[in-house]
């Protein structure tokens, strides 16, 4: 299996803080061991942000609406989301941040106004959050920019999932689909992984993937496994963090188990074909069964069926063989409970 791109969401997980996200990034940043097997695997592939602009983003009775709860960073909800909100400015430091360490970077644009972010530095991709695959007019402004595209599908079907691609693709085709659940945390009943299956079945010219909201890294896994080539999922230094996210996203070793775990399961997926692996060899010939003496054979003996049982190793002739040994006559003596070679026998 090609490798998944997989995409450690920091959003605004950042909690207004340049150096926490860079933090974040330095965890990202760390090699995936593999200790079973001492392999050294893929890291995961590109840091996602998230930009606003305040002004387009909720009713005035909206923002001034009281936000007093143990994650919120100011008293109207509008402070709240001032405090966590990066610079354009800011969000360049972190973008040279991430490519000095060889990751892409992906920016969530919720609005056009964020389009400002292209007078510092143009994201490798653009994404579009689940609450914004009907805004029509912001999918074109980011198309009109063709920068590669990933759309979420958490808030909609496929009729609201055709009109946003009836939109982008006038400018572009490089779009990836993202099935997703925007639900917090997402129930597994709830989450559907066959609808990536059906978006492969449907959309065939488009990259596949999956964003995740649910806990822990089951999911994410599972969904590469039936064919996600883009994996998306919060990530945080610590879940118990202030912020509305953080309690929904991976740590440090959740982040290193996912991504260990999908690498993994990107080998072990393989070909749709049964043989025996070269990797089993030993194995089997130490297990397997072969045909063995069930009494002492003479050397001049016919060997008949009921001279024969089996028993391993498996370095002898297989039952399926046996035409091979019976009738034969033995060249020397063999022992009872001794595997019969094609040596022993005339």
């Amino acid at each position: 299996m090609e490798p998944t791109y997989i995409i450690g969401e920091i959003g605004q997980n950042h909690n207004g803080e340049v150096e926490i996200a860079k933090k974040l990034i330095d965890v990202v940043a760390i090699p995936v061991i593999d200790e079973l097997f001492g392999q050294k695997l893929k890291p995961l592939d590109a840091i996602k942000l998230t930009k606003r602009d305040l002004d387009e983003e909720l009713s005035a009775s909206a923002m001034l609406k009281p936000y007093n709860n143990p994650y919120s960073f100011g008293k109207t909800y509008g402070e709240h989301r001032a405090f966590l909100e990066l610079s354009d400015e800011e969000h360049f430091e972190i973008y040279k941040y991430v490519k000095d360490i060889g990751l892409d970077f992906v920016e969530t644009l919720c609005a056009r106004g964020c389009l400002s972010i292209f007078r510092y530095f143009q994201p490798d991709k653009l994404k579009v959050a689940s609450r914004d695959l009907t805004n029509l007019p912001l999918l074109e402004v980011l198309a009109e920019t063709k920068v590669p595209i990933i759309l979420s599908t958490g808030m909609g079907g496929k009729k609201e999932l055709d009109n946003a691609l009836h939109v982008i693709s006038k400018y572009h085709s490089d779009i990836t689909i993202l099935h997703c659940l925007s639900q917090y945390p997402s129930e597994y009943k709830n989450i559907n992984l066959n609808t990536i299956l059906f978006l492969k079945e449907n959309y065939p010219e488009y990259t596949i993937g999956y964003s995740d909201h649910s806990i822990g890294i089951v999911v994410p896994v599972a969904a590469v496994a039936i064919g996600a080539k883009v994996i998306e999922k919060h990530i945080t230094l610590d879940r118990n963090m202030k912020g509305t996210d953080h309690k929904g996203s991976l740590g440090p070793d959740g982040l290193f188990r996912m991504v260990r775990d999908i690498r993994n399961i990107e080998m072990a997926v393989g070909v749709k074909e049964i043989f025996t692996s070269d990797s089993v060899n030993d194995t089997r010939i130490k297990l397997e069964r072969s045909i063995a003496a069930k009494q002492n054979i003479l050397k001049g003996d016919t060997i008949k069926e009921e001279n024969l049982h089996l028993l391993s190793p498996g370095d002898g002739f297989r039952w399926v063989d046996k035409d091979k040994v019976i009738g034969m006559v033995a060249k020397e003596n063999i022992l009872k409970d001794e595997i019969i070679h094609k040596n022993m026998i005339e």
